[in-house]
């Protein structure tokens, strides 16, 4: 048996029955399910992203706070149906020079046959509930602001920050989960989460323990 240094539930947040939140009807009609991020999604939420961004991805400035790190305990987010992973939201913990706990979210991406069915927009709203209930101060991303302004998202307190990396200014936006959480932030937002245990390890771990033969009691 392979032993890690670190427990996995650290690695990914494990859902319980009572934290599941239905949207509307998914693939074939059925409920899509906003749940906590498992182990077992990582494939299939990796998948999902590359179809979404491609290779582009990688070259993302929010990538530079994410890289290397872990998401925020208890807000990586995951939509199935009919036990499919077809979307995923994440949220990361970032400083923003002012000493309030923030987030970034994202990436937010959804299944190309499971859109335009509200599953983004639930997993944006999941997010920014479990965040407010966690006490942060507010949530960042890059994105559109037509899409996510619907949530409360603006660029009218951004203005002073910067992405490390290339970046639109006008897509940098950011919600008070607080009343005035962005007072006073200013210069280069920086990623403060936990760092990521070697994934490789991880991962080969909980493989091997789903692919070892179970043995019959004597």
């Amino acid at each position: 048996m392979l032993r890690l240094p670190f427990p996995l539930n650290e690695l990914l947040s494990v859902s319980s029955a009572h934290e599941d939140a239905r949207t509307r009807p998914g693939r074939n009609g059925h409920m899509a399910t906003i749940r906590h991020e498992r182990l077992s999604d990582v494939d299939a939420r990796e998948a999902i992203l590359d179809q979404a961004f491609g290779e582009e991805r990688a070259r993302k400035s929010s990538e530079r706070l994410r890289e290397r790190r872990l998401p925020a305990e208890g807000l990586a987010f995951t939509a199935v149906n009919e036990r499919r992973v077809i979307g995923t939201a994440r949220l990361w913990n970032i400083a923003c020079g002012n000493g309030e706990p923030m987030l970034l979210l994202g990436p937010v991406a959804v299944a190309c046959d499971a859109q335009r069915r509200g599953i983004g927009a639930a997993l944006v709203e999941r997010a920014i509930r479990d965040a407010r209930k966690r006490g942060y101060a507010a949530i960042l991303l890059v994105g559109d602001a037509p899409y996510y302004g619907r949530f409360g998202f603006s660029a009218e307190k951004t203005a002073p920050l910067t992405m490390p990396g290339p970046y639109e200014p006008h897509r940098l936006l950011a919600l008070e989960l607080q009343p005035g959480a962005l007072d006073g932030a200013h210069d280069m937002i920086v990623a403060t989460g936990r760092p990521q245990p070697n994934p490789d390890v991880t991962l080969l771990a909980a493989r091997r323990s789903q692919r070892a033969p179970r043995r019959r009691a004597a």
